[in-house]
């Protein structure tokens, strides 16, 4: 059962009979609040009207996979050949990509675009790291850089940009 408290006592509040000086209590909230003044309401300018919210795409990877590429086969085909290393073919990295995740494949596509647009192709991303590290003319180097993946091989150029 709650019951209003205006002053809190306790056992030392009281003094004793050694001479000691007695607590002083303190008020309680309430009795605080009661006396002193509440400060005056700040006075706001009114806003205007809103402006017009952007569009805003869709924020699951599904979604995102059927807005930009109508559905999770059309983008596994058209990352396929960009994502092939050596002499494998475009078909069977395109059945592998059938399966991977939506968020997968839709990084998969912004490294494809990113060297697209940077580098232009596979062999020129491979021949700009090998310039980079200064082992262009190393075969056995760029021979290596070959069997590597895509976004590996981004990042290794994206390392030796910032190195350079």
């Amino acid at each position: 059962m709650a019951t209003k408290k205006t002053e809190k006592t306790t056992a030392k509040a009281e003094p004793s009979a050694r001479g000691q000086k007695p607590v002083k209590t303190v008020p309680s909230k309430k009795s605080r609040a009661a006396s002193t003044p509440k400060p005056a309401k700040k006075t706001t300018a009114k806003k205007g009207p809103k402006p017009e919210p952007k569009p805003q795409g869709p924020r699951h990877p599904r979604a995102k996979v059927v807005a930009k590429h109508g559905d999770k086969a059309a983008l596994a085909k058209s990352i396929a050949g960009a994502l092939a290393i050596g002499d494998e073919s475009a078909d069977v990295v395109e059945t592998r990509l059938k399966t991977a995740s939506n968020a997968q494949l839709l990084r998969l596509a912004a490294v494809a675009e990113t060297v697209k647009q940077k580098w232009g192709s596979r062999e020129k991303l491979i021949a700009a790291i090998g310039a980079a590290a200064k082992k262009s003319k190393d075969q056995d180097y760029l021979t290596r850089l070959g069997s590597y993946s895509l976004p590996q091989l981004v990042d290794i150029a994206k390392s030796a940009e910032r190195r350079a």
